[in-house]
């Protein structure tokens, strides 16, 4: 049984033969079916992979992070340009009713030490089989390998003259052909464009696009980035942690963004929470000048004065690497970073070293491209949507999860998000329906 309540007064003045297409199989689809069938609508929903879910479970793979116990105020902060639009949507289902609404499928959950939110079991299978025997028992209906291939010629283009706008006819790839399906209203959550493969790759753009609907470029968020490194520094250090490190970036403001966690080298660059974390400023600072510096701290828990301190005592026949590691415990990646970064003559003059090792900069190149990115920035900006989340100009059409314009860092923010934003955009369906139905409709 759904933890929904009767959510709303729509719920009672919607028609209950509505037909509902939910289209996208991930949590804020998933969510929006929800929310519809607890109303006692018709829902069915579609996805091009044969099941759903896919990139929820490799997501979860390591440890299913659903949302993050800090306070709201400091919650919301995490989605950074969207945040006001996402505010109303994250109040009525943030962290505190998401873990509700997981207990309700009988999945307890912990607080970890880092403030993240987990399953008891640390695994995402056990939470989506619960939630799809619970959404099939509500009478959703799953159409699987069924690929969405926009609207008919003319379709959705036509004015509220020639159309009834309750209606949206729909083309659908299938194992069988093409085929059309018709709705009296629809959810879009056809994620963004990373990990294809599991079926985000953005192919519902073109459509959006030559109806008019406004789509910021899709980007890679929470990737990693591109460095020149020698091969002598690639082939020694790849998969090597550096930790702990701080690490800060100029913003196109002027002002500087900072943290503190570690990150990894690979073969062609730099990967990892820290990096993640900085990826929307490091992105926007590379398409703004053509390069960004990230500047670390090798030494975060070190004053410059004391590291300044360390390497002046005299170091006789010591070479500078023994002299490092005697003095200030820097070894392997960190002083093979300095080698490969600062030059021979820095590095042998202790006072220029010393600021090398507090504010060292390593230059990036580019983001890795967007389908190798945890998420995506970009989307159907929220100017194209009413406060319902109904498309300005395809009234009838919801939209809903990483297809919308807003990034956020890991930590549980990308997932409590897509749930609000999917149960915001079932919300927004009955609403519209309801203002829709005739009298004699609202009756049955």
């Amino acid at each position: 049984m759904s933890t929904f309540p009767a959510s709303s007064d729509a719920s009672a003045s919607t028609p209950r033969a509505a037909r509902i297409a939910v289209i996208g199989g991930g949590p804020a689809g998933l969510m929006a079916a929800e929310m519809l069938a607890a109303q006692g609508l018709s829902v069915d929903l579609y996805d091009a992979m044969p099941s759903v879910g896919r990139k929820f479970l490799l997501a979860g793979k390591g440890g299913m992070n659903i949302t993050h116990s800090e306070g709201f105020a400091d919650f919301i902060t995490r989605y950074a340009a969207r945040r006001e639009q996402l505010t109303p949507l994250l109040k009525q289902f943030g962290a505190e009713q998401l873990r509700a609404w997981i207990q309700g499928l009988g999945i307890d959950t912990f607080v970890g030490s880092s403030g993240r939110v987990f399953p008891t079991d640390m695994k995402a299978a056990p939470l989506l089989r619960a939630w799809l025997h619970r959404l099939r028992e509500s009478g959703v209906r799953f159409h699987m390998r069924h690929r969405w291939l926009g609207w008919p010629q003319g379709n959705a283009q036509q004015n509220d003259a020639q159309q009834d706008q309750r209606g949206q006819t729909l083309r659908f790839a299938t194992p069988d052909g093409e085929i059309a399906m018709q709705a009296d209203a629809v959810v879009l959550a056809l994620g963004g464009a990373s990990w294809a493969r599991l079926g985000s790759d953005g192919a519902w753009l073109p459509w959006l696009q030559a109806l008019q609907v406004d789509i910021a470029p899709l980007q890679p968020s929470n990737c990693g980035f591109d460095v020149a490194w020698s091969t002598h520094f690639s082939e020694r250090f790849a998969g090597q942690p550096l930790k702990p490190v701080a690490a800060s970036v100029a913003l196109n403001d002027g002002s500087m963004q900072g943290r503190r966690g570690e990150f990894i080298v690979t073969a062609g660059g730099v990967e990892g929470s820290l990096i993640y974390a900085l990826s929307p400023s490091l992105r926007d600072a590379i398409a703004a000048n053509g390069i960004v510096r990230l500047y670390l701290d090798l030494l975060p828990d070190w004053s410059l004065e004391k590291v300044q301190a360390e390497l002046a005592h005299p170091r006789g026949a010591r070479s500078m690497s023994s002299h490092l590691q005697s003095r200030l415990q820097l070894k392997g990646v960190k002083t093979g970073l300095l080698r490969e970064l600062v030059n021979k003559d820095d590095f042998n003059d202790p006072a220029r070293l010393a600021q090398a090792i507090k504010a060292l900069p390593l230059p990036l190149q580019r983001p890795r491209p967007i389908d190798e990115a945890i998420s995506s920035a970009g989307g159907v900006r929220f100017e194209a949507l009413d406060d319902a989340l109904m498309l300005r100009a395809l009234p009838g059409v919801f939209c809903a999860g990483e297809m919308l314009d807003w990034e956020a860092p890991t930590g549980g923010y990308l997932l409590t998000a897509c749930f609000a934003s999917g149960r915001a955009a079932g919300e927004g369906v009955l609403h519209w329906l309801a203002a829709q139905a005739s009298p004699m409709e609202q009756a049955t």
